[in-house]
């Protein structure tokens, strides 16, 4: 679960520090302390990747408590003690907190000190503190006092919404156990926000430059680990300089500190060369010892540049907003994306011209986003797995959306005690309400989101890689078996006799220069896979010529792209893979399926995984190759020219196979098993009656046919051969009564 520190704990931790230190040195001592307790080594409670999740979550809730701030810092406020509308005053708490925020509560007279010439009000009027140019008479500062003691007040609620909305909502929290990009990328964000409202809140040059550098060096580290990040990077970018301007401090020296802290920023990047040189990875994608690759590398030239796949073609920018749309209110839910709303509709009531620039910053990012995303998102996102894949960058759009949130929830408690009074009441309710969203969010989502006893990709890596034969080479393809197989491959040393080698990774040219050194015992015909043969290139079937000393498999499949592998070999059924074997090899129908019978140790049940999820692409490919061997034998005996007899073997095989794993007549159940199995078996069955029986009961045959053929169409009434099948069935329905009637 995510880990919060609220706004209020971290400013009463700034103020016992130090009553006269900025918030930057406070946030600075405790990034010090908690992230090298808990990222260098040090005991922790936290695990994987979810601890990123909650600093990022953190981040984007003092954000929306330091844009509450900033209001302070451009109205008068009471000295310690002096009382306000209601009768309230200010708790010597409340100093410290301004303090730590870089705002030095003035001394100012009390509210019944005399009054001054120009107003009939009390003057709250200070010359320690700037003043904005649009900044109204002693008339209005009392009211505009009350508005933004409110906002202090209310300071908690924002941070502790804003955190609690993201933490909890649905895909931070799936993606912050995962290993990849994403978790960081949240740290990242909120980095940027939160550096971002301390350079708008700053109080002098010297602030400004010091945040300004922070922030340049942030945006750098932040694009070495996601790309996206940019979109962001090119609204705040121009905000920043059009502020410096703004206070005439834009000049070519800080231009160039700016330059060189973001340029600072991109220094990992320094280790790819590095490694590329050394070429001691075992695993690595690309060549950057030199420039031209590095390049190549750093904008995706070979997947696309802000491209999500090769080769793909997406749905279309509305549809992905749609759906971009559809997952906010099924999700983040609609409150968010109310308040969201609320934050921007209530802005043009903000005294403070300058308290609305953030939010409308905020508000172009996400904007910005969200449309190039959509824009160049080239997956079908009708089907489920592409779906999962996009929405993960979704989760950099809602973290500015639960900021907004944030925002909305305070301006709006704010603007009903403006205009209604009873502040108190509508603190509480604020309260109240935060409380009661974050709860029913962490109760929706923490069951579906519990993986505590998931290793569903673990056992499917494990259950191939130990159905391999000693010193075989695996040709691997897709992300679920490349990537699984190679980590418990390469980090957890399992099969180390093995040799594994990418499909798709062969066809770039660096692959064999780089990674051929790492894979002893495979030899290469030549420096890239191209079926368009040179004196450079191979084709698959010159590949397995060359390394015929050693079982080949395939897992999963092999590209449409080069069938010569046709010419010299055949594919057999190997549970999830398929063994390649020289053309001529006996093949013994009958030790072949007691060979793959019960090849791999499965217990999940099928369809019990969320469509998409690669738990679920996981259990279907083993369940599915359950059946590989009975679908291979049909298609030999559908094939077989020759021998009768040999047929009707094949066809009794497939059969028997088909039988075993679907169930008898009477022991059918629902849908335990996939549905093609059904239509599988009553065509076995149906061939086999065509083809003599082998020996198995006519009448049995026929109901067998009849009865699996309807169970499929119950499953899927959509199959395109739909009206075909009823009327097999029906032909089969009266051959069966004309049997009995004999």
């Amino acid at each position: 679960m995510a880990r919060f520190r609220f706004c209020e704990g971290l400013l009463q931790r700034a103020s016992n520090v130090s009553r006269s230190r900025h918030v930057t040195r406070e946030l600075k001592q405790s990034f010090k302390s908690d992230w090298s307790t808990e990222v260098f080594g040090g005991s922790t409670n936290h695990s994987g990747c979810g601890w990123w999740h909650g600093v990022g979550a953190e981040l984007a809730g003092c954000l929306a408590a330091h844009l509450r701030f900033f209001r302070l810092r451009h109205g008068a406020l009471p000295a310690r003690g002096a009382a306000v509308r209601g009768g309230r005053r200010l708790r010597r708490a409340d100093h410290c907190c301004l303090r730590a925020w870089g705002c030095s509560p003035p001394r100012v007279p009390p509210l019944h000190s005399p009054r001054s010439s120009g107003s009939g009000s009390a003057s709250l009027r200070t010359a320690s503190l700037p003043r904005q140019p649009s900044e109204r008479a002693a008339g209005g500062d009392s009211e505009r006092l009350a508005v933004l003691h409110c906002l202090q007040a209310r300071s908690a609620v924002a941070g502790v919404f804003a955190a609690g909305s993201f933490a909890v909502s649905r895909l931070a929290w799936q993606w912050s156990m995962a290993a990849e990009v994403f978790s960081l990328n949240n740290v990242f964000i909120g980095l940027l926000l939160c550096l971002s409202a301390c350079f708008h809140t700053a109080g002098s040059a010297q602030q400004r430059d010091k945040f300004g550098c922070w922030g340049a060096l942030c945006c750098g580290l932040s694009l070495c680990n996601q790309h996206t990040v940019v979109l962001y990077v090119l609204c705040i970018a121009p905000w920043v300089l059009g502020g410096l301007r703004t206070h005439k401090e834009l000049s070519l020296p800080i231009v160039g500190r700016l330059g060189t802290c973001f340029l600072v920023g991109f220094l990992p990047y320094l280790y790819l060369p590095l490694s590329s040189f050394l070429n001691r990875a075992r695993w690595s994608w690309g060549d950057q010892s030199s420039l031209g690759g590095l390049l190549k590398h750093l904008l995706r030239i070979e997947y696309g540049t802000f491209s999500l796949a090769k080769s793909e073609t997406g749905t279309g920018m509305a549809q992905m907003l749609r759906a971009q749309l559809t997952h906010c209110l099924s999700d983040l839910s609609a409150p968010v994306l109310v308040l969201s709303g609320a934050a921007l509709l209530l802005n043009p009531l903000n005294r403070s011209r300058g308290s609305s620039v953030l939010v409308w910053l905020l508000a172009a990012m996400v904007t910005l986003y969200s449309l190039f995303f959509a824009w160049r998102a080239n997956l079908d996102i009708s089907k489920p797995l592409f779906l999962r894949v996009v929405e993960r960058f979704w989760v950099q759009g809602d973290a500015v959306l639960c900021v907004l949130a944030g925002l909305g929830l305070s301006s709006l408690c704010c603007e009903l005690d403006r205009r209604l009074g009873r502040g108190g009441v509508w603190r509480a309710v604020g309260w109240i309400f935060t409380a009661g969203f974050i709860a029913s969010q962490a109760h929706r989502h923490s069951r579906l989101l519990d993986q505590s006893e998931n290793f569903v990709v673990d056992r499917f890596a494990r259950n191939i890689l130990n159905s391999i034969p000693n010193g075989s080479i695996v040709l691997t393809r897709g992300d679920l078996p490349g990537n699984s197989l190679r980590y418990l491959h390469y980090c957890e040393g399992l099969r180390g006799d093995l040799s594994l080698v990418e499909q798709e990774m062969m066809t770039y040219d660096w692959y064999v220069s780089k990674l051929g050194r790492h894979l002893p015992g495979v030899r290469f015909p030549g420096r890239l896979w191209d079926p368009v043969l040179s004196d450079q290139t191979f084709n698959l079937q010159r590949f397995l010529s060359e390394n015929a000393g050693r079982e080949v498999f395939a897992c999963i499949g092999l590209p449409e792209g080069d069938r010569s592998w046709e010419r010299g070999f055949s594919l057999w059924p190997w549970g999830v893979c398929e063994k390649l074997v020289p053309s001529g090899t006996p093949f013994y129908p009958a030790e072949w399926v007691r060979l793959t019978r019960n090849m791999y140790n499965w217990t999940e049940p099928y369809n019990s995984f969320q469509p998409g999820s690669w738990e679920e692409v996981a259990n279907e490919e083993m369940w599915q190759s359950r059946m590989k061997t009975a679908f291979f034998l049909f298609d030999l005996a559908e094939k077989q020219s020759g021998s009768a007899e040999v047929q009707v073997q094949l066809y009794q095989l497939s059969y028997t196979v088909y039988q075993e794993l679907v169930g008898r007549e009477g022991e059918v159940e629902g849908e335990r098993h996939p549905a093609n199995w059904h239509k599988n078996l009553a065509l076995a069955s149906e061939r086999l009656l065509r083809a003599g029986g082998g020996g198995v009961d006519s009448e049995r045959l026929l109901s067998s046919s009849q009865l699996h053929f309807s169970l499929y169409l119950q499953r899927e009434p959509g199959d395109p051969q739909a009206e075909a099948i009823r009327q097999a069935v029906h032909q089969l329905a009266r051959e069966r009564e004309r049997l009995q009637q004999q």
